[in-house]
């Protein structure tokens, strides 16, 4: 099948710019706007978009803030948290991909912490979305964790937040979690671990109340091995929209081909392809 790679270079208004990358078969039926994980630059998603456009969807991979193709990095001087991206950055994606091909079912998805903003952006969005796609996602709510993590997290939410301020930016590559992030994504992020609810410093929206209006249909995978967003994580996600379709599937090694944790979909995604379009 003939899929075109195309690249879309964005500007936000605060002046951060990115390419927004697209895999694009010849004939389209529906367009997805993917954002990634915590730490990983959309290019990563190639594969995975690649599989999803030979069955006909045309997949808009966005870039954070500090990875890949950003024009930032972080630093004691450069900051942003989920504010920024949700005002700031995924307005300009999301107009690119609807714009590219109007009139199309529009779906937005992402994994681990692309899925969660996913479900932010579509409830300040509930009419512009006809699906949300959630693979290896989940809320950081540590009571949503099984036993020992539901122990630690609790700590680790106060811990990285001081390691970022402290530095100015937190080094995931020497703990072993996420990239160079920005401090007040860090933050944001640990904010919701702690409390269990949805916000964002500097936004005056109410995300819990949207989400518990966002009447979405959700498809969405989890891996048995993964210990970052266990099954209990994801449910608890969706258990804050409102009741709508839901279809959830649950994968292990032998039916992904590789190991069921939350990374290695991603080199070998026929199965969550497979799961998501069924």
């Amino acid at each position: 099948m003939n899929i075109q790679s195309l690249g879309f270079p964005m500007t936000s208004h605060d002046g951060h710019r990115w390419v927004l990358a697209a895999a694009v078969p010849a004939k389209v039926d529906a367009v997805l706007l993917w954002l990634p994980a915590l730490g990983v630059a959309a290019k990563h998603y190639q594969p995975f978009a690649t599989k999803l456009a030979e069955r006909g969807v045309a997949v808009f991979m966005h870039e954070w803030r500090g990875n890949g193709s950003s024009s930032l990095r972080p630093s004691r001087d450069i900051d942003w948290g989920y504010r920024q991206i949700l005002e700031l950055d995924l307005p300009q994606s999301f107009d690119a991909a609807a714009r590219k091909f109007r009139g199309l079912p529009l779906i937005i998805g992402g994994h681990s912490l692309g899925g969660q903003l996913a479900s932010l952006f579509a409830a300040q969005y509930p009419t512009a979305f006809s699906q949300l796609w959630l693979v290896a996602s989940g809320t950081p709510d540590w009571r949503s964790f099984p036993m020992p993590l539901r122990w630690l997290l609790p700590f680790a939410y106060r811990l990285l937040p001081l390691l970022a301020k402290r530095k100015g930016y937190l080094d995931g590559h020497r703990i072993g979690f996420g990239g160079i992030e920005a401090r007040g994504l860090i933050s944001d992020w640990a904010r919701v671990g702690r409390t269990g609810r949805y916000a964002a410093k500097g936004m005056d929206f109410d995300f819990e109340a949207a989400l518990r209006q966002l009447a979405i249909p959700a498809h969405t995978v989890a891996f048995t091995d993964d210990w970052l967003a266990p099954r209990s994580s994801m449910a608890a996600l969706l258990a804050k929209l409102a009741p709508a379709q839901r279809k959830s599937i649950i994968l292990n090694a032998r039916q992904l081909g590789t190991a069921a944790n939350h990374f290695a979909w991603m080199k070998q995604p026929d199965s969550v392809v497979d799961c998501l379009l069924e």
